[in-house]
């Protein structure tokens, strides 16, 4: 596969001489998966809020063009969600001692920013996983469903781009779907966090790719036979 980063970042040049940022490539049948596209990352009031950067409010709106796509192609959606039932928070372990800001995530919240986003909700017959950390895939059923739905390659998109989108991207390589990162999809608190992630992740891990790459892929559906 030939080097051709997206990620327009000062380490560009030397990590592609050193042999990083090779393309991956698409497989024959994707999925999309959203991570944690819930109120929580939305909402002013909300210690998770990411309104402070234009790029991660705009997100939403490339993942609701990025589920028509998906709709359209009718490929396999999956949704993950960070979920505590536990008043105490001891089922959220080590992850508690390093963000008190988990309880949004307990169940009956009074605050309600574990619900889904407006025009961003799980349909029927969607693949809807519950988590405790980063990563879709720790603890989860994730791996066993994608490769029941014979899975090659997921396209993922969602929040933190540095949280749960990272190891989740970390953890979809590791179990051997092609993960296919939408950088106008994923959002975080900073553009400067953002950039880096997605270059790094982009450089090691998975290809960040265009909405409109994403878009062309999973509308196809799974007709579109890659060599």
């Amino acid at each position: 596969m030939s080097m051709s980063s997206p990620i327009d970042h000062a380490a560009s040049a030397s990590y592609a001489r050193s042999g990083f940022s090779h393309r991956m490539g698409w497989g024959s049948r994707p999925a999309l998966l959203l991570v944690d596209v819930c109120k929580a990352y939305w909402s002013p009031d909300s210690p998770l809020s990411l309104l402070g950067n234009p790029a991660a409010e705009a997100a939403p709106a490339s993942m609701r063009r990025l589920l028509v796509s998906a709709r359209t192609g009718q490929v396999p959606v999956i949704w993950s969600k960070v979920e505590y039932s536990k008043a105490d928070m001891t089922d959220a372990g080590l992850f508690w001692l390093k963000s008190k800001t988990l309880d949004v995530w307990r169940h009956g919240d009074p605050r309600g920013l574990n619900g889904w986003l407006d025009g961003l909700e799980p349909l029927g017959n969607d693949v809807v996983v519950s988590k405790k950390y980063a990563s879709s895939f720790f603890g989860t059923t994730l791996a066993t469903e994608l490769r029941t739905l014979n899975i090659d390659t997921l396209v993922i998109c969602g929040v933190s781009t540095s949280g749960c989108v990272r190891a989740t991207t970390l953890d979809a390589m590791q179990n051997g779907f092609r993960p296919m990162v939408v950088g106008s999809a994923c959002g975080d608190r900073t553009t400067e966090i953002q950039n880096a992630n997605l270059f790094d992740l982009d450089a090691k891990y998975a290809d960040v790719v265009s909405e409109q790459e994403a878009i062309s892929n999973l509308s196809a559906g799974w007709t579109l036979l890659k060599p």
